[in-house]
C-alpha cells in the first residue's frame, strides 16, 4: 500500500486522474474551482468520438497545479487552502 503525499511531494505534473461526478461534471483536480459539464457529450445519441474529443481537449488545456501552487504559497506566506465547490469525498478523493 502506498500513500500519495500531494502537498509535501506534489505530483501534479504526472497526474493522470480525471474525476467525473454522478451528475456528469468532470474535474481534472481534487481542488479544481470549476468542472466541465460532460452531459451533452454523454448523451447516448452522440457518437463516442464526441466524448473522446471533449475529454482529450479537456485534458490538453488542463492548467490546475494545486499541489505545486500550494507548496509555493506555503513557502512564501504559510499554508492557505483554496475553497473547492466539490468536496473531495463527493468526487472520489
Amino acid at each position: 500500500m502506498s500513500t500519495i503525499a500531494s502537498i509535501s511531494e506534489p505530483f501534479c505534473g504526472d497526474c493522470n486522474r480525471l474525476r467525473v461526478t454522478a451528475d456528469g461534471m468532470a474535474y481534472t483536480c481534487l481542488f479544481a474551482s470549476q468542472g466541465t459539464d460532460l452531459k451533452p457529450a454523454l448523451d447516448p445519441r452522440q457518437p463516442d468520438a464526441v466524448l473522446m474529443h471533449q475529454l482529450r481537449s479537456l485534458w490538453q488545456r488542463r492548467q490546475d497545479r494545486y499541489s505545486e501552487e500550494r507548496a509555493g504559497q506555503a513557502q512564501e506566506t504559510g499554508p492557505a487552502l483554496r475553497p473547492s465547490p466539490a468536496e473531495m469525498a463527493y468526487i472520489g478523493g
